[in-house]
């Protein structure tokens, strides 16, 4: 809160010129300036906050896409896993047939 010291002095010390100044008679075109300021600061703050809340929006909206993306890669990979898990058990049971199909033939030409 120390930054606030200066501004306010400034702040302070601008409001008194204005007031001596307008004591002396350069108020009204000094008023007029002033005024004329104030609205250019003001529409320029309120420039400034529509742009912010525009980049906050998109933003926002870059993470949105950003989490279904990434929650899409991990179904697909689990869908990739399940993929392969199933081809292994494949593999595995026609491993096991085949040892059978052997065996069985065996004991046909063996009798």
């Amino acid at each position: 809160m120390a930054f606030l010291l200066p501004v306010l002095e400034g702040l302070g010390s601008g409001l008194l010129g204005n007031a001596i100044g307008g004591a002396l008679g350069n108020g009204i075109g000094g008023g007029a300036q002033n005024a004329a300021m104030n609205a250019l600061n003001s529409q320029e703050e309120n420039f400034q906050l529509g742009m912010y809340a525009s980049e906050i929006q998109n933003q926002e909206q870059l993470q949105m896409q950003s989490e279904v993306f990434d929650q899409m890669m991990d179904e697909r990979s689990e869908n990739m896993r399940e993929v392969d898990t199933l081809r292994n058990v494949d593999m595995a049971q026609r491993k096991m047939d085949d040892s059978i199909t052997k065996k069985f033939i065996q004991s046909i030409t063996e009798g």
